[in-house]
């Protein structure tokens, strides 16, 4: 690695590149995207549209915004350590921190996983007629041959590919369904319904989650992209999340909107009722772009929790390593086990997201917190924290929105385990944002 004090010049200056050569180069930030735009974010549009209109579209349009944010500051902390950020955060903050970071992650992106292989599993019985566990099995062996056997550059190339399809599906479904321009624009003004919370923290929580902030580092460091590479890195930050998976949000959003009204709907069950109200094709092209959301989110997805343990335990994170291999198939073949839960998808898919928002603000203050210290060549810009405050106080808003509703109505087993996850996590986050307060008052 470069002398860090003497690579302050033009860090963060967009380098010169054509466009044409940044859409040939970019990548990584398409896996967070990949994940980012799967049916558990799928679920929780379709959910705010039916249950509320149009209602929600302010928090569809903030969370592709939110989600650019939070991809550039992770992309900013990859780059100019170069390294993941586990190995960062074991560095300069301790291996408690670290393990708590690893275990956000771990818990959020499992759940996720069980879940959306349910997803996968039904849709691909939808299409097919075949029973879905046969379906989880099949999915659960392509991912451990494909991801251990041709590692990272096999997930980012279905990654681009497959994200790209969808959004094109859900454009062209949007087409077809009659939408409410003066709705439509009203939808534009913030607003927070009564029993709302769950649905705004499962959309917010589809772009600014734990998964794709942590990520991030991993599939750069994947392409060996360096701090020379920040002007592409920044676009295929926006490209991706800002554009393609924008784009995905919205027109999920408004066909929903439009024409479902059926708060009880699945995921599958929707693409189904698009049939007798708005023809055939609006069917087919939803449920396309569903299975392939699912597909590709799975896959992502899948790299995940392998990434950051290995990380954690010092091996290498490629399949050069078979531990790192053998850890990753295991954990594709674990996966199978979500085709086997049954029951519906909608419901599920949103309270993991919802989950995963719990976990966020901890990741957020971790990656705000580095930038802000000797672990950076260049400190953050004022710009970049005020932004990175704003994405930690609505992730943390909409958070505790959520776990507020799910202990007002009652506490169960699952909705027990969200709020112990939430005081653990919480509890972590105030004390690593005093830390961080302590150490800036002892400099100054």
């Amino acid at each position: 690695m470069d002398d860090l004090t003497g690579a302050r010049q033009n860090i963060t200056g967009i380098s010169r590149g054509t466009i044409s050569g940044y859409v040939r180069s970019m990548g990584p930030a398409w896996v967070a995207g990949a994940i980012a735009a799967g049916p558990a974010t799928m679920a929780s549009l379709v959910t705010g549209g039916a249950l509320f209109g149009y209602t929600f579209l302010w928090v569809v349009v903030l969370s592709a915004v939110a989600g650019a944010i939070s991809q550039y500051l992770a992309m900013r902390l990859g780059l100019l350590t170069e390294r993941g950020l586990i190995g960062v955060v074991e560095d300069r903050l301790g291996g408690f921190w670290a393990w708590i970071l690893v275990a956000d992650v771990v818990i959020a992106a499992g759940a996720a996983q069980l879940v959306i292989m349910n997803t996968t599993a039904s849709v691909s019985a939808s299409l097919t007629g075949l029973d879905p566990r046969a379906w989880g099995v099949v999915w659960a062996s392509i991912l451990a041959a494909g991801l251990a056997g041709r590692g990272y550059r096999f997930i980012e190339l279905v990654a681009k590919v497959l994200v790209t399809a969808v959004v094109i599906a859900f454009v062209a479904s949007l087409a077809v369904v009659p939408i409410d321009h003066g709705a439509t624009a009203g939808g534009l003004v913030p607003s927070l319904p009564t029993g709302g919370a769950l649905v705004a923290a499962g959309i917010l929580g589809g772009a600014v989650h734990v998964t794709l902030i942590t990520v991030h580092s991993y599939t750069m460091k994947a392409r060996g992209w360096s701090r020379r590479e920040y002007g592409l890195a920044t676009f295929d930050v926006g490209a991706s999340m800002l554009v393609a998976f924008g784009v995905y949000s919205i027109a999920i959003f408004l066909v929903a909107a439009s024409v479902l009204s059926d708060p009880d709907l699945t995921a599958v069950a929707a693409a189904e009722a698009l049939g007798p109200l708005v023809g055939e094709n609006a069917r087919l092209l939803f449920l396309l772009g569903l299975g392939g959301a699912a597909v590709s989110t799975l896959g992502a997805n899948t790299m995940v929790p392998p990434l950051l343990v290995a990380d954690k335990l010092g091996w290498e994170t490629s399949v050069t390593d078979s531990r790192y291999r053998v850890l990753l198939a295991g954990f594709a073949v674990v996966s199978a086990a979500g085709a086997f839960i049954g029951g519906e998808v909608l419901n599920q898919l949103v309270l993991v997201l919802a989950l995963g928002t719990v976990g966020t603000p901890f990741a957020i203050v971790v990656v705000l917190y580095l930038l802000n210290t000797d672990a950076v060549p260049e400190t953050n810009s004022m710009g970049a924290n005020l932004g990175g405050l704003a994405l930690l106080v609505v992730s943390g808003t909409l958070a505790g929105n959520f776990v507020y509703e799910q202990v007002a109505v009652g506490l169960d087993f699952l909705s027990g385990g969200v709020l112990i996850f939430a005081v653990i996590l919480g509890t972590a986050t105030i004390l690593l944002s005093l830390k961080y307060i302590r150490e800036e008052g002892v400099s100054t």
